[in-house]
């Protein structure tokens, strides 16, 4: 019987760095992922593939704000940014394991589902924005950015800009878990939960309705991991290890850990918040929740973690 890997991919990841953002340049960033991924299925793993969308729903909106003012085109709400970007995310995802399955003469497909996950209205994180999106500007910038868009709130990630915060309800149920348990028993590479889900509410006579904020994908990907019971959930982010003192002389690269260990290293705020906080919680989340085992790792090394060769390896 085949294992089941939940694999989430970053947002940023897909964007390798200013001067390579165009849909073009994605794709070449996607295809080397579902080479890596590919060879993670032929390593006896059936898989569902979770990514980010921060920098690509940043770019939406940035458009969105451009058309408003230049040609008084409507704005586009950031719950339908997060479903375009799962969509056209989705869309190269697939295309790429599609395409990669072909060249290795895999009997395997690949399949999107546009995916709504709950969140609870009165959800604290709706008056406390935190979750990053869009791109990073300059302290020079900030300025500039506050008089354009006044009701944005920006703040210093981790080191490396500053970026817009939105509100990061947790996920509570994904709307179309049934749907996906259903395609992975029937062999399909699923491609899901795309930038964490599309956030819903449930109304009172059970209906939904979208609601603007980012659900973060790590902790979207740790509940679908949890309800379609993966035995693996990989994580990946721009290290190829989880790191204590990370950037500083004396940072240690960890190789296994347990949740115990992990939970000492954060009381020790070992982990930038928005960065690699979220990554370890969301895996925490899935260990404690039955999960088997957990990686994470940087995209170019998925393969290669997976195998046992590199990579931070958590355990219960």
């Amino acid at each position: 019987m085949k294992r089941l890997a939940v694999i989430a991919i970053g947002g940023n990841s897909l964007i390798r760095d200013n001067d390579h953002q165009t849909v073009e340049d994605q794709y070449g960033a996607v295809c080397e992922t579902a080479s890596c991924i590919t060879s993670i299925i032929e390593q006896g793993y059936d898989v569902v593939i979770t990514h980010g969308n921060g920098p690509q729903i940043g770019f939406i909106l940035r458009r969105s704000e451009i058309a408003m003012v230049t040609a008084g085109m409507h704005p586009v709400p950031l719950v339908s940014c997060g479903a375009d970007t799962q969509g056209a995310i989705g869309y190269q995802i697939q295309q790429a394991m599609d395409n990669e399955f072909r060249r290795r003469k895999l009997d395997k497909s690949a399949v999107t589902v546009v995916t709504q996950v709950v969140v609870d209205v009165e959800d604290p994180a709706f008056g406390n924005p935190t979750k990053p999106i869009g791109s990073y500007y300059s302290e020079q910038q900030v300025q500039e950015i506050k008089a354009e868009n006044p009701s944005w709130i920006l703040v210093n990630d981790a080191g490396r800009g500053y970026r817009r915060v939105v509100a990061s309800p947790l996920p509570q149920k994904i709307v179309e878990e049934d749907v996906i348990r259903k395609l992975v028993g029937d062999g399909y590479c699923l491609v899901a939960v795309g930038g964490g889900g599309i956030p819903v509410i449930k109304q009172a006579d059970g209906t939904l309705t979208g609601i603007d904020a980012v659900i973060d994908k790590d902790f979207a990907s740790s509940l679908l991991a949890t309800k379609i019971k993966a035995d693996l959930l990989v994580i990946s982010t721009g290290v190829p290890k989880v790191y204590l003192n990370y950037g500083k002389a004396d940072e240690i690269a960890l190789d296994s850990v347990t949740v115990m260990e992990l939970k000492q290293y954060v009381q020790k705020e070992h982990f930038a918040p928005g960065s690699m906080l979220p990554k370890i919680q969301a895996v925490i989340n899935f260990l404690e929740s039955g999960g088997k085992k957990a990686i994470i790792t940087n995209p170019a090394s998925l393969e290669a973690a997976v195998a046992g060769k590199t990579g931070t390896h958590i355990y219960l």
